[in-house]
């Protein structure tokens, strides 16, 4: 009786460690929440998500984030898109987007491609022109994840996080002066790569009324700021699917 418990225990101990190991895994292609059923019939579009945390959803549940609330916008369509691929984390800067990416190493190409990185490059004070370079390159490699169809490349904006509670005692003017000035890089390059910019920082400043579109750590986007930012992402993917 000693021994079958002793393998019992063993077994639920191994299961306890499986489940901390995979909350410390890079996310790519998370568990896919529910999402509104596609209307559309054929073979599913795929869809690649490429950035940090905002692209993730921080603070949020997953099928809040922009990816999975662009998705459920699309099936509303007459269009039948699976649940997205991810290669974003908290933090990350464009390098170490970069990096993940080549360790990720996916061959699959994708119908839709979209692109958020640098708040991050920000905060740290990197080298603003080293991030036009990283931005370029993963600019490129959103393209070539996208077969080089222009029109499947979706760049968006970096929200203004100094209207946030986070950012309460530091200097918010100069915050937002920054964020411009690296908003005027990934904008230009866009055109340059004629492909598709969304500005979302407006939207991102409408906090300063309205804390409902913070999450509740005080700093990252609520599932109704997503909501907003996925009305104007969804037009442009229209727009482009066509």
């Amino acid at each position: 009786m000693k021994k079958w418990n002793l393998i019992i225990l063993t077994i639920i101990a191994l299961m306890g460690c499986s489940g901390k190991n995979m909350d410390n895994v890079t996310i790519n292609t998370p568990a896919a929440p529910v999402v509104t059923p596609p209307s559309g019939s054929g073979t599913p579009l795929t869809y690649l998500a490429l950035g940090d945390s905002y692209t993730i959803g921080e603070s949020v549940p997953a099928v809040q984030s922009f990816p999975y609330q662009l998705v459920s916008a699309l099936n509303k369509q007459p269009y039948s898109v699976s649940s997205p691929t991810i290669i974003a984390r908290t933090g990350w800067t464009t390098d170490e987007l970069i990096r993940e990416i080549s360790n990720q190493n996916l061959k699959q190409k994708f119908d839709i491609v979209t692109l958020l990185i640098g708040v991050n490059n920000q905060y740290r004070h990197y080298n603003i022109n080293t991030y036009r370079t990283e931005f370029v390159q993963l600019l490129n490699t959103a393209l070539s994840y996208a077969n080089g169809n222009k029109k499947r490349v979706f760049v968006v904006s970096i929200p203004n996080w100094g209207v946030t509670p986070f950012a309460k005692g530091q200097d918010v003017a100069q915050i937002r002066t920054e964020i411009s000035e690296y908003n005027a890089i990934n904008k230009e390059e866009s055109e340059k790569a004629d492909v598709a910019y969304i500005n979302i920082t407006p939207i991102s400043e409408q906090a300063t009324a309205d804390l409902g579109l913070i999450a509740a750590d005080g700093l990252h986007p609520s599932g109704k700021m997503y909501t907003l930012w996925t009305d104007l992402l969804s037009a442009e993917v229209l727009k482009n699917l066509k």
